[in-house]
């Protein structure tokens, strides 16, 4: 049941009419308390759409009682217009949802071709629609109306000890974000407060949707939020919570790339033996976005020394002559040279694993990617922009 998987929150998906083809296109999620406690953390894409700029001051009073997703269109590099058009929306919203909700305590995400208003004629009655259609049992409707590239919607739940974290993910491409990815929805009914929150998104960010690089591109628009409505009465320990948080994110993380636009290939790429975390993750994302790798990944072609040359326009730490690479567990490279016998690797299955072992250290990191593929091409040249 996605985002109303826990106590406390109803859902609608509808289709308003924002997208052309007439499919889904607009979500409500409402937190019916009794706490109303939220935390998010956004891109870190200097160009920002307009509903992350509303939405990072909505979070900081760290109060959020309803979210309204659209896909279809991003609002972003729309102007003053654009910014205008989300303050209309949580209006709306907070006028259909009547009681205590306020435009200050909505949330708004939008998903879609940048440079493009949205079409607010139809948006507004929209947002009435879904509000009529909350239910217990929305949370899929929800998730599957803020699809755009994606082929399959996204949700992912963990409960323990009477209490449970559920969510909803879209994102197919432009994955590879600074502080979240795409669009995410989680929803609790621990009761817990925003500053718990934050740490636990924080936390669990850093591991799962902060090391998801498919393409190399970062969206606008990446907004990751977290519900909390207190129904279920539990105080769980920050640990267990914290954990389940985590596991949430990592099972939508790695839904986006297994639905990465194009892509036949999951590249799961861990560097070992790092000096510092940050020289693993630096590693990690430098041989993520080497397209030529990627290349040949696609084409089932162990070319190690393209590993080595991502992995020396880093400044990390390392000497050339003690690199090893694996991959798909035949270390195909020792001390910075020929390694096994390259013909025994096998890369037939959609998983591809590259072990990167900097023998410097004992920190390390995970990153995901996939490769490179004429559909990839194909699937962001073909489409109206």
């Amino acid at each position: 049941m996605s985002v109303t998987a826990a106590q406390g929150f109803t859902a609608a998906g509808i289709a308003a009419g924002i997208k052309a083809n007439g499919n889904p296109d607009l979500a409500l999620v409402v937190n019916n308390g009794p706490r109303l406690a939220a935390a998010g953390v956004f891109t870190s894409n200097r160009v920002k759409a307009a509903p992350v700029r509303w939405s990072e001051q909505v979070l900081r009073g760290g109060t959020v009682s309803a979210v309204v997703l659209n896909s279809g269109g991003a609002n972003a590099c729309t102007g003053p217009k654009g910014f205008q058009d989300t303050h209309a929306t949580a209006e709306k919203v907070a006028q259909v949802l009547g009681g205590e909700h306020n435009a200050g305590e909505i949330a708004v995400a939008s998903t879609g071709l940048i440079g493009v208003l949205l079409p607010m004629d139809k948006l507004l009655p929209g947002i009435e629609t879904a509000a009529a259609a909350l239910s217990a049992d929305g949370g899929e409707d929800a998730a599957v109306a803020i699809k755009t590239t994606d082929t399959v919607h996204k949700t992912a739940t963990v409960s323990q000890d009477g209490w449970t974290v559920g969510g909803m993910a879209k994102g197919a491409g432009m994955l590879a974000p600074g502080l979240a990815t795409m669009l995410v929805v989680l929803a609790t009914d621990a009761d817990l407060d925003s500053a718990t929150l934050d740490k636990a998104l924080r936390d669990a960010t850093r591991t799962t949707f902060d090391r998801v690089d498919s393409d190399g591109c970062m969206s606008t628009n990446d907004t990751v939020l977290l519900l909390a409505s207190g129904a279920s009465g539990q105080v769980p320990a920050y640990e267990a919570f914290a954990e389940a948080v985590r596991t949430v994110c990592d099972d939508l993380a790695r839904q986006l790339i297994g639905d990465a636009e194009g892509a036949s290939k999951d590249i799961r790429i861990e560097v070992v033996g790092a000096a510092s975390e940050q020289d693993a993750v630096e590693v990690g994302r430098s041989i993520a976005r080497n397209n030529l790798l990627k290349c040949a990944i696609h084409g089932e072609d162990p070319n190690w020394g393209r590993v080595l040359s991502a992995i020396g326009t880093t400044r990390a730490a390392f000497d050339p002559d003690r690199l090893n690479v694996a991959i798909n567990g035949v270390w195909v490279c020792k001390n910075g040279s020929v390694g096994e016998d390259r013909d025994l690797v096998s890369m037939k299955d959609r998983e591809v694993r590259i072990t990167a072992d900097l023998s410097t250290g004992s920190e390390s990191a995970v990153i995901w990617a996939n490769d490179l593929t004429a559909e990839y091409v194909h699937e962001n040249s073909a489409y109206s922009s």
